[in-house]
Order: structure tokens, then C-alpha cells, then sequence
């Protein structure tokens, strides 16, 4: 059954949707989905044409538990869904990673839009299915990767010129979720993504180790990545800090930038000519300025933004493609680190991690 909003040619001969309401489902319900469901809530509360429908989890009782919080019907199964409305246009997935094909096949075929959080998939192979099957159905699909839609990577972006060395941290405290990946594909792809966007250029070089602390993967790793076009990127992520960084820093010419995602903020130190406006720092000719922010949940800004996509039939700010780029380069990292492990025979160095 064809769902999905219907197109209709604007004056200028353009294809848009109708400004109708978007019916949507979250597909998966832990910490993450339950998120989405929150701000698609929100969202309908605060005005915005979209509608949430129901939940899907096979924890049906946890479905139940948030489809009472936000007002809407809670499912088994993502068939049992399908079979029972077939006025869905559009879906969050966010199942474990090892499911987004499964789950995102039966919606596209069905004809609806999906969000796929991130990592997009476990493998090349299964992404690019994913890619293809959008095409095929003619499916808006767009991938999770939230620090796309942070302000202060929004306000970054009209800085960037010709970066030359980034310094990146992402440090989380130890949670069980999301166990099901390493910390590259949990933490460290945020960043992969920010910085391919910015560089904008081929990988030449990776240089990776990691290291299994508390759980059967990889829980913490550094990385270091050159470019074809001369940049360097310095990587640490780790989900067993004692604090909670996001950080990350570059120079390019007469430029040093610093981000902080949690905080939502931007500092630039420019080297400029007298005149010039800014805050003098400690050299005079250095001026440091603080870009405008209007602060936003993320989330609530990329879902935002899939709705308009949805709506308008148009590309997605972060699509399959994208996805497909951030995972590659991740997979290369995790063969780094693993290349690396079993040159410097890590495994009879390294006890198991607690809990094993």
C-alpha cells in the first residue's frame, strides 16, 4: 500500500507536498526513542503540523509505558503496525543498530519516510541496501547524527575556510547502553561526521588504538586521521571518563576555533589588522569573538529539519549518503585499532574486562 504525503507542482513548476499533517512512529523505545517520541510530543503541543501515532517496541510493555506518556498506541512489532495504519508518513528508527536494515526495509516498502539514528548500519554492505532501497521507493532517509543540528555547529560552519589541525575530545562516563558497538561507533562517529563535513577532503592516513576497560569492546581510543588536503585530526572518545567533554578545536589560517557542544558555544581567535572588531586578548592583534547562538535542543532542531525534508520531498541535511560516509570511515578506525592491537599483541597484555 502506497502511503506517504502526496506532491503537488508550485507555481514556479517545483514539486512540494501539501502543508497537511505528518503522521509519524518512533520504531524502538529506549533511551533515544524515547526521546524522539518526547519532541515529536512537544512539537505537536507547540503547533507544528505533525502528529505522533504509535510506538513499536518488543518490549511491549515499555511501548505501553510511552505510548501512555505521549497520548498515542503502543505495538509489538513493526508489522503489526503496518498492518494496522496505513496513514504513516513517516518513522524514527531507533532499534539496535544490528536491525536498522530489517526495520527500515518494511517501512520504505510500505512507503514511509525514516530517521535512522546512528551509526547507520553495521556494515558497508547493509548500508549501501539502505541506500539503494531510498532510491528505489523514493523514500526521504535521513541518519541521526545529531551534532549536525547542535547551534554551535551551525554557527561554526560559515567560519570554516581551510582547516589544518583538529583537536577533538568526547568523553562520557560509563553507561550500559548502546554496548551492542565500540566507542567509535557509540561516541567517536559524532565527530567523525563534524569533521569530514569541515575538511571537506579524502583520507590519506589512520593511525588508531583502543582499548576494552569495562565492557567486551573497545570503551576507549585515540585516533589520528590526515587528509589529502594537508589537514590533521587528533581523535579521543571514551564512555569511561569521570566527567562528560565535548569538545572540539581547529586553526586554519588567522584562525583558532573552539566548540563546545554541551555548552552550545563558539569562541574565535582571529589574528586581524587594526580595525578590526573583537574583543584584544593578551596579544593585541589577536581579537576574540563569540559568535551569535540561539540556543536549541539539537534533537528537537533535527527532527525539525527531517519534517521539512519530508514535507518538501527535498534532500535531507544529513542523509543516507552522509551516513554511509561517517560509518566507512569509522570501520576504518575500528580496523586501525585492531590492527594495531594484534601488532603489539594487546590481547595477552589486557585482562578481561570486568564483568566477563
Amino acid at each position: 500500500m502506497k502511503r506517504g504525503l502526496q506532491s503537488l507542482p508550485n507555481e514556479a513548476g517545483e514539486t512540494k507536498l501539501n502543508d497537511g499533517l505528518i503522521n509519524v512512529v518512533v520504531i524502538g523505545v529506549g533511551a533515544f526513542g524515547r526521546n524522539h517520541a518526547r519532541v515529536y510530543h512537544q512539537l505537536t503541543q507547540q503547533g507544528e503540523a505533525v502528529r505522533l501515532l504509535g510506538i513499536v517496541d518488543n518490549d511491549l510493555a515499555r511501548a505501553d509505558t510511552v505510548a501512555r506518556e505521549f497520548g498515542c498506541r503502543a505495538f509489538g512489532s513493526t508489522e503489526q503496525l503496518l498492518t494496522t495504519h496505513s496513514e504513516i508518513q513517516a518513522a524514527s528508527v531507533a532499534v539496535p543498530t544490528n536491525h536498522h536494515l530489517s526495520v527500515a526495509r518494511a517501512l520504505m516498502q510500505a512507503g514511509v519516510d525514516v530517521l535512522i539514528e546512528k551509526p547507520l548500519a553495521p556494515s558497508l554492505a547493509e548500508a549501501d541496501e539502505l541506500v539503494q532501497l531510498a532510491r528505489r521507493y523514493d523514500r526521504v532517509g535521513q541518519v541521526g547524527h545529531l551534532e549536525r543540528f547542535n547551534p554551535a555547529v551551525q554557527a561554526t560552519l560559515p567560519l570554516v575556510t581551510q582547516p589544518m589541525f583538529f583537536e577533538v575530545h568526547r568523553l562520557s562516563v560509563f553507561t550500559p547502553r548502546s554496548l551492542d558497538v565500540d566507542v567509535v561507533l557509540d561516541l567517536m562517529i559524532h565527530d567523525l561526521d563534524i569533521v569530514l563535513c569541515f575538511a571537506n577532503s579524502a583520507v590519506k592516513e589512520i593511525r588508531a588504538v583502543g582499548l576494552p576497560i569495562l565492557s567486551s569492546k573497545v570503551d576507549i581510543a585515540n585516533v589520528r586521521i590526515e587528509f589529502d588536503s594537508g589537514c590533521v585530526a587528533n581523535f579521543t572518545a571514551s564512555r569511561v571518563s569521570t566527567e562528560q567533554v565535548r569538545k572540539l578545536r581547529f586553526f586554519q589560517p588567522r584562525q583558532y576555533i573552539s566548540l563546545d557542544y554541551s555548552r552550545q558555544d563558539v569562541l574565535v581567535f582571529a589574528v586581524g589588522e587594526d580595525g578590526e572588531t573583537g574583543t584584544p586578548s593578551v596579544n593585541p592583534r589577536i581579537k576574540v569573538v563569540r559568535p551569535t547562538i540561539v540556543s536549541e535542543e539539537p534533537l528537537r532542531a533535527e527532527l525539525k529539519s527531517f519534517l521539512d525534508a519530508v514535507r518538501t520531498r527535498s534532500k535531507p541535511v544529513v542523509s543516507l549518503e552522509d551516513g554511509r560516509r561517517a560509518l566507512a570511515l569509522a570501520l576504518q578506525v575500528e580496523a586501525a585499532i585492531r590492527e594495531h592491537g594484534e601488532r603489539v599483541n594487546l590481547d595477552r597484555l589486557i585482562p578481561a574486562p570486568f564483568g566477563n
